[in-house]
Formats: C-alpha cells, structure tokens, sequence
C-alpha cells in the first residue's frame, strides 16, 4: 500500500459520511422515539484516520451529528467530530463489544471553539514535517519497518507512530531521539494491513469507501469459514482482484455477501475441474468455469484450442437424460 493521504475529520469524505449519519439518526428517530434510551449519554467520536471511539458525555445537553468536541486523550486532550448519539451509539457499543458498565469510557470534556479547530488544522499541518523526521531516523537506525502514519495529538504532548512490520523491532533508541526532537511523549503502535487500509479511508474496487473505513465496527482476521472451491477463483466474479483488497487480503465485504450454502449450489451442475470429456472433435479437458455466466471452457491438449460453451450446451451434449 501507498503511504496514507487521509482527508477525514476535516475533509470532504467526513462531510459525506456526517451526512449520511444524520440521515441514519432521523430514520432511527422514528423508530425508538416512544423507548426509554439506555446509554443515552453515550457519543461516538471521530477522531484522525477513522479511529472512532466511545466517550461519556456529563452534560445534560445532547450534541449533534458533526459537532466538534474536546475529549480526554491519555492524560491529556484531544480533537473530535461527534458522529452518532443515543441508541446508534449505544448498540454500535455493543457491536464492538464494549459494556458501559464493564468497561470505563473516558469523557467530552467540552465542545470544542473555534480557537480548537484552528489549532486542529495548525496541528495537522506539522505532521508531514514530524514523518519525514520519522523516516530519516528509522533509515538513520536501519530498522526493518514500514511507516504507515504519524499522529499528534491536540495539546501536542504526545506523537503516536503507526508502523508494520514482519517481525519483532527493538526501537528503543529511535524513541529516545523522536522524544529529545519533539519534546513530547512517543508512543509505537504495530498495526496490520488491513488497518493500515482503514487508516488510508480510500475507495476500493466498488467505487465505494472502504467498508473497514465506513461502516464496519470489527476487522475480522478471515471473513470466510472454510475456503471456497476452486473453481470460483479460476474465473468470473471472485477473480483474484475481486476477491483480495488493498489490504492483501480477502476482502471483508465478501464474508458478507456469501455463504457456504450459496458457494456449494453454485457449482453442483458443474463437472470437476482437469476432467476429461469427448467431443466431436476429439478428446478435451474442461479448463476453467464461470459460473456468473454459466460458461464453460474446453482446452483440447492436441493443438492447445480452447473452446467456450454454455452450461446449457454442455448438458445437451455430455449429460445423460
């Protein structure tokens, strides 16, 4: 994957996501208007990249969608769109697997000024220049580490580095020079692709913004329970870059769309592949299927000639009555 280039909080994919959830809230309005709301002080915050989490709000005033708060942030503060109140955040909560009760979430200390947005975007501005500072000391040091992100919090007290890496690093010492650059707090995190996919908040090959990025709650490490046949990867619509994302792995959206039920019937009416069968042309080996378009491909071994034909011609032809 490239390097991050993420236009949220503040960009116009946020404005877009914003308005789709105010949508989702007068729809859900109407729905549970007369139900005693539990975890009514609960708010879902967008934060940088995507990363939205869960906070309390102490206020009796209800925020709105696209409200901009400052919330604790590990001993100190930080900048936040509301995106989702009352019950969508409640049971997005428990989507996560989050119990209020269980669980201690931090607080909206405040809604945020205009002052605060204006040291957002100053803040924001500085962290091109903290990455390339990250990046000569991670060549300086010869780690084996990709850099992924670089995030600085609002009161600039503490600079979070976001890599991946195949194996364990032992960056010590390059914490100790990003701490004496910056002077603030440095925190590593090792993330996965499929994270650093979220993080990126771009289009897949749907058109669509990712759904790790959009609507998806949990990464799952596999969405598929069993692997399926393989002659749904030979051709048709779970080809190879229909069927891995720009994280390099299955894509989510499909753990979705399928099951295993539906992956059996769709090729019961179909010969197995590398079979042989004769032609009036000769003996032939059934080469790939597509079973979108119900079409099969004959490869005969003597010239090397493939031969499309449709399921119903092959049925008519080879199957007996």
């Amino acid at each position: 994957m490239s390097n991050v280039i993420c236009s949220c909080t503040l960009g116009d994919y946020a404005r877009v996501r914003l308005h789709l959830s105010r949508m989702l809230h007068r729809e859900i309005e109407q729905l549970y208007n007369d139900v005693d709301e539990e975890g009514g002080n609960i708010c879902e915050v967008e934060l940088k990249c995507c990363r939205r989490e869960f906070y309390i709000n102490p206020t009796d005033e209800k925020p709105e969608v696209g409200k901009a708060v400052i919330v604790e942030a590990d001993g100190g503060h930080d900048y936040g769109i509301v995106y989702s109140t009352g019950v969508i955040a409640a049971k997005k909560m428990k989507l996560k697997g989050f119990d209020e009760k269980k669980d201690k979430l931090d607080t909206i200390i405040r809604f945020a000024e205009e002052s605060d947005t204006e040291q957002f975007r100053l803040v924001r501005k500085r962290e091109p220049e903290i990455r390339d500072v990250c990046l000569s000391k991670i060549k300086g040091h010869g780690l084996d580490m990709k850099l992924v992100d670089v995030e600085l919090r609002l009161d600039q007290q503490k600079v979070t580095v976001f890599y991946t890496a195949t194996h364990r690093v032992d960056f010590r010492a390059l914490v100790r020079d990003l701490a004496s650059e910056f002077k603030a707090r440095i925190q590593m995190v090792q993330i996965t692709t499929r994270e650093e996919a979220r993080r990126a908040n771009s289009f897949g090959a749907c058109g669509c913004v990712l759904c790790c990025s959009s609507w998806i709650q949990k990464i799952h490490a596999n969405p598929f329970a069993e692997k399926q046949q393989a002659s749904e990867y030979s051709h048709g619509d779970n080809h190879a870059h229909n069927v891995i994302g720009q994280c390099n792995r299955p894509k989510c959206c499909l753990g979705y769309s399928k099951n295993e039920k539906c992956s059996k019937n769709r090729t019961d009416n179909y010969p197995p592949l590398g079979s042989r069968v004769t032609t009036a042309d000769g003996t032939a080996i059934i080469e790939s299927i597509n079973p979108a378009k119900k079409e099969i491909i004959l490869r005969y071994p003597a010239d090397g000639k493939e031969v499309l034909i449709s399921l119903k011609e092959f049925t008519s032809m080879f199957v007996k009555k």
